[in-house]
């Protein structure tokens, strides 16, 4: 199928998640793409990834599922938690009873971002796979586009995909703007050895801590849940003035953001110096997510605060939705591809970001307005449980058919 000469030239830019997921689900349906990558090496970047059942049944299905379950940790219970005085506020079960897997076919896994990497790396392999390759320019030219990268190395393409993060250049080609937004808040965040957090109740539970103006969500990975990731979230600064998304910090920042908060807490978010601040950016919702030969997945299309730990997951159902459409379309049938793919994704994401940044608001409510809080939160399962139970897969083919790659 690849090697028809009707059949498009697929450059896919960044080889993270999205990027990655996309290139695996081609190739296991007989299509190669040809991957570019700016940094020199596939490597860890941000710390972990919470993967919920629209993620891992994906990467199930793409045989890369068991690779994942025994470097990862399924949690106990989501648990949501007052952050001063640590009281339960609502919690539902996710490994207690084999809950969430038997509600959603699939399971829930927090698991360090470096795994992830080398699972999807070692499933891709080195072939078509190009690093150091930083894209500069994307040119027309006769039924395909340009690119041109900081190395010197120019290609041509019929379809390119833009898996490049919240930064995208190939964003900036499709709709001629930078497009992202500063949230107004910002995270600070680590990894702790769960050894090292005694006041931590449920360990192993996925658990957010709430309070006026900050939230701290924490999760272990690692294959016996020794480790705790940790996102612990403020309002502000009101201004992002750094270039990118981190900036310098003093660690009394971080004590100030927490302090009076239920020790779990600040022995989380305290327990090292805090010097790096991340702000918290998103993609104003696009109008379209393609231009011509050019068409965005993942973050680059709909990046979206991190409140539902979607960001993975949802760049991954971008992924195997423009996989299904692709197989066995010729050169001439791209535009209803695209125009079939952004129909299908666009109002879902949009749905989920918009989300995203109600949660935070109700993750830092004052005291007075806690008991609307506890009421929202108490109906988790009904309020959120159609992220989980997506399938991208079944909704690409229109119906629940063998659903195996």
């Amino acid at each position: 199928m690849s090697n028809s000469p009707h059949f498009p030239r697929i450059a896919i830019i960044g080889a993270g998640i999205g990027g990655l997921t996309l290139a695996i689900a081609l190739r296991r349906r007989g299509v190669n793409a040809q991957v570019f990558e700016q940094a020199s090496e596939l490597r860890e970047i941000g710390a972990a990834v919470a993967l919920s059942a629209n993620g891992t049944r994906e990467l199930e299905r793409l045989n890369c599922l068991d690779g994942l379950v025994s470097s990862a940790t399924e949690p106990s219970e989501l648990i949501y938690r007052d952050g001063i005085s640590g009281e339960r506020i609502a919690a539902l079960p996710v490994a207690h009873d084999n809950a969430y897997r038997s509600r959603f076919g699939a399971p829930y896994l927090g698991v360090h971002r470096a795994d992830l990497q080398k699972v999807l790396g070692n499933a891709h392999g080195l072939d078509d796979l190009h690093l150091g390759h930083r894209l500069t320019g994307i040119d027309e030219a006769p039924g395909a586009l340009r690119l041109s990268f900081a190395n010197g190395h120019t290609c041509e393409a019929n379809l390119v995909i833009g898996a490049d993060g919240v930064r995208s250049l190939v964003r900036r080609f499709v709709t001629g703007a930078d497009s992202v937004l500063y949230s107004g808040t910002s995270a600070f965040r680590g990894i702790v050895s769960a050894e090292r957090l005694p006041q931590l109740p449920d360990p192993r539970a996925i658990q957010f801590w709430m309070g006026q103006d900050a939230h701290l969500l924490h999760y272990a990975i690692g294959p016996e849940g020794g480790d705790v990731n940790f996102f612990a979230v403020t309002e502000g600064p009101a201004v992002w003035d750094a270039p990118t998304s981190t900036t310098p910090c003093q660690p009394e920042d971080a004590e100030h953001a927490f302090a009076g908060w239920h020790p779990a807490v600040t022995e989380m978010v305290c327990g090292e110096p805090q010097h790096v601040r991340w702000g918290l950016f998103t993609v104003r919702p696009l109008q379209q997510w393609r231009r011509g030969r050019a068409v965005l997945i993942g973050d680059s299309a709909h990046g979206m605060l991190p409140h539902h730990g979607q960001g993975a997951n949802t760049s991954i159902e971008d992924a195997i939705t423009l996989t299904e459409l692709l197989l066995d379309r010729r050169l001439d049938g791209l535009d209803a591809v695209m125009s079939h793919y952004q129909a299908l994704r666009r109002a879902r994401t949009r749905l989920i970001q918009r989300s995203s940044r109600d949660t935070n608001r109700v993750l830092h409510l004052p005291p007075s307005e806690t008991k609307s809080r506890d009421t929202h939160l108490a109906a988790f399962a009904e309020r959120f449980g159609w992220i989980h139970e997506f399938d991208a897969l079944a909704t690409a083919r229109g119906d629940g058919a063998d659903l195996q790659l």
